[in-house]
């Protein structure tokens, strides 16, 4: 007989030589296939591991979910072994870049778990003015990795952001004014397709796959990188100011004024009145951003003339002021739902204020909460950066602005009440927006990656979804991408 510990190391030894974690004492049987085929770049980890629970863990709580294993794979090749075992054996699985999202089961599953941690090259190409970005890396490293070379690329505008979902979602970031979405800016995708194949597609290889990976996050197979146009990065000016209920009016009086009197590409601000449950009051948050050192004078005179009980603004490095949005300590509940807004007008503002009391008032003894309804301000040529065709938007002639709503809470018990609470708000602030004139937002589309789960394709995608259904029959005939989470054509 083998004495005990021996069987314990000769156990390790043998799951280490087959990339699987020592914590595998009852291994799944497609995750033991997995752990068969990928190379010594990848390596699978099962519950109770560190890196497994490093790994399965979201921004928010509610979308982090335990899966049969976590497989962290280190090149495309072992992606697309990895997705012939789940082709194969039709498993459910899941492919997490950065973890933000926000809807259970779009970058989660009970099934296979695959991370891109390892995804994680940030490469600057000085003469053809591009960088490649790994899948898996938040915007934080990129912006950190660009800075010794004074460039930066549209990212996330606030801590956390992953490069992945938000560039193959959309992607509003604070040179937007500037040079369009992320998607306008993407040069390449390196993807894995459904059926295995490593494929460079761009505008000239392949418009269609092109088309549809701008906007339509993973239902052509799993991206391992993006070549993203880079542009130059000074040092900038903003942060965050705090202000207390009170300074309400005054506030929605410098969004109204900023909207109708600046057109400085450079300049950007993201308003929110948040409803704190824990003080019963709404407070705002003022994010201000603008793209050099200094700002000229005048623009942001209004908001900082506010009275404030809390002020983070300074000229700082790009990565920062994005630092500098607070996030929670403790892990918490969260949701969004976007809508299309096309004017913060006054009557629209005051909407959105009365929704924050009224929700709030009405979530008070749902679970401790903040409720956040966000305006985020853009100038008319938003979308006029590209000409070619993108899944995401569909309509590039209405110059709607992606509004959002976030509710974050502490139990579950309340998840159904948050999640009703918050469609029927968007919902009605959209009826109201038209009822005052904004006839347009009828036809103007929801950003997908603020749209709340069970949200229609066609609110998302419009005109687009016969083109999308088209191209996912070619690329993934036997719907394998359909395995996993998220917006499916």
């Amino acid at each position: 007989m083998v004495p005990k510990n021996a069987l314990l190391l000769i156990t390790s030894l043998i799951f280490h030589a087959l990339g699987v974690s020592s914590q595998a004492a009852a291994i799944d049987p497609v995750c033991s296939r997995i752990s068969h085929v990928i190379s010594n770049s990848s390596q699978v980890f099962l519950p109770g591991d560190p890196t497994y629970e490093k790994d399965i863990l979201h921004f928010a709580s509610s979308s982090t979910q335990r899966s049969k294993c976590v497989v962290e794979a280190g090149s495309p090749s072992d992606i697309a072994k990895i997705l012939a075992v789940i082709r194969a054996t039709r498993s459910p699985f899941a492919v997490k870049g950065g973890g933000h999202a926000t809807n259970p089961g779009f970058s989660s599953t009970p099934g296979v778990h695959i991370s891109m941690a390892r995804f994680s090259e940030v490469t600057y190409h000085a003469a053809q003015q591009t960088v490649d970005v790994g899948a898996g890396l938040i915007c934080d490293d990129i912006y950190s990795a660009l800075e010794p070379f004074g460039v930066s690329i549209l990212g996330g505008r606030v801590t956390g952001i992953g490069a992945a979902g938000f560039t193959l979602g959309g992607g509003y970031a604070w040179k937007s004014n500037q040079h369009g979405l992320a998607v306008d800016n993407v040069v390449a995708y390196e993807l894995v397709t459904p059926n295995g194949k490593i494929v460079n597609v761009t505008h000239d290889s392949d418009p269609q796959l092109f088309f549809g990976l701008k906007g339509g996050f993973n239902n052509f197979g799993i991206v391992t990188k993006f070549t993203v146009k880079a542009f130059p990065q000074t040092q900038v000016w903003g942060g965050i100011i705090l202000n207390l209920q009170s300074t309400i009016p005054a506030v929605s009086a410098a969004i109204t004024k900023f909207q109708t009197e600046v057109k400085d590409p450079k300049a950007a601000v993201i308003i929110s009145y948040n409803y704190v449950s824990q003080i019963q009051q709404i407070v705002v948050t003022q994010n201000l951003f603008y793209d050099a050192p200094t700002p000229p004078e005048g623009i942001f005179d209004d908001f900082l003339a506010i009275p404030a009980t809390s002020t983070d603004i300074s000229t700082r490095s790009l990565l920062s002021l994005v630092q500098s949005s607070p996030i929670s300590e403790i892990p918490i509940r969260d949701m969004y739902e976007g809508f299309p807004m096309l004017q913060a007008t006054p009557d629209v503002l005051d909407v959105l204020v009365n929704e924050t009391q009224f929700w709030g008032a009405a979530l008070q003894n749902k679970s401790s909460q903040v409720l956040s309804y966000n305006v985020e301000l853009f100038l008319p040529t938003l979308y006029t950066h590209n000409t070619e065709k993108t899944a995401y938007p569909p309509v590039r002639n209405i110059p709607f602005q992606p509004f959002n709503i976030a509710y974050s809470w502490n139990s579950s018990d309340f998840d159904s009440d948050l999640h009703n609470a918050i469609l029927a708000s968007a919902a009605h602030i959209k009826q109201k927006a038209i009822e005052q004139g904004q006839t347009q937002l009828k036809n103007a589309p929801t950003y997908p990656n603020y749209a709340a789960l069970g949200t229609p394709l066609q609110a998302m995608y419009g005109t687009n979804i016969p083109a999308l259904r088209q191209l996912k029959a070619r690329v993934d005939p036997d719907n394998v991408m359909g395995l996993a989470g998220g917006w499916k054509f």
